[in-house]
């Protein structure tokens, strides 16, 4: 428990020092608070239900929904699926927030950034999967890659594309289900994924003005979009004629 809670204040520290910085510079503040309320709830809410006989209790009803014996690899696929949502909808023109250049640097920095704290905490608080097959179950590192996507897929389009925007956390939602069902984590550990992913990407973009620097910008029929697959980067690049 311990740990949990040194989590829970190490994401609290973080975002407090990125206020702190917001408040030295020139651009004006964006009410960063209240976007990292969603996140910070869901990462606590995780941290309280870990371990818990309400944990345990659902776990066992959402098994007895799909039975002992499902499993599927669709959540491999579906936690990337925001990416691929993001390149698409720059090729065909949907209109973003943001150039592709800028999208690509957010959506990369988001990702790795997500990857890096996932990982760090995985391997610093002992839980064991429902499978038992490790004690690397908190957070789930396929629903935090899949929220930290989904909220770029958000913040480029709230604002020209509901629908799309809300696209990106219905991909991240089912891949988030679908660890529970494959019997490889507990709803804590999404819970606490989709905190970790959201609240990176919520301060990529919040702070993205920091690093703003795009030689891309004249280029207009070339796009490029990353591609991260098991710890791996790469990218998508397209170019129209």
């Amino acid at each position: 428990m311990r740990k949990y809670i040194a989590t829970l204040l190490m994401f609290f520290t973080v975002g407090s020092i990125f206020a702190q910085v917001d408040s030295l510079e020139f651009k004006p503040k964006k009410q960063l608070f209240k976007k990292t309320i969603l996140p910070l709830s869901l990462l606590t809410t995780g941290i309280l239900l870990s371990d818990s006989g309400f944990e345990q209790s659902l776990h066992e009803t959402a098994q007895g929904w799909v039975g002992n014996d499902f499993r599927t690899h669709f959540d491999d696929y579906t936690r990337y699926a925001p990416v691929a949502t993001l390149f698409i909808a720059n090729v065909v023109g949907v209109k973003a927030k943001n150039h592709w250049f800028d999208q690509t640097k957010n959506l990369a920095v988001s990702m790795i950034l997500t990857d890096v704290f996932t990982r760090a905490l995985k391997n610093s608080i002992y839980k064991i999967r429902p499978d038992g097959s490790n004690e690397h179950a908190f957070p789930s590192g396929h629903t935090s890659i899949s929220f930290s996507s989904g909220s770029a897929v958000y913040e480029e389009y709230k604002d020209t594309n509901v629908y799309l925007a809300y696209s990106g956390y219905g991909f991240a939602a089912v891949t988030g289900g679908l660890r529970l069902f494959n019997n490889k984590h507990y709803i804590s550990d999404i819970l606490a994924g989709a905190g970790v992913g959201i609240l990176v990407t919520k301060l990529v973009y919040h702070f993205d003005y920091l690093w703003r620097w795009n030689p891309f910008l004249k280029f207009k029929d070339v796009t490029l979009v990353p591609r991260y697959a098991q710890g791996n980067v790469g990218l998508y690049f397209s170019k129209s004629f």
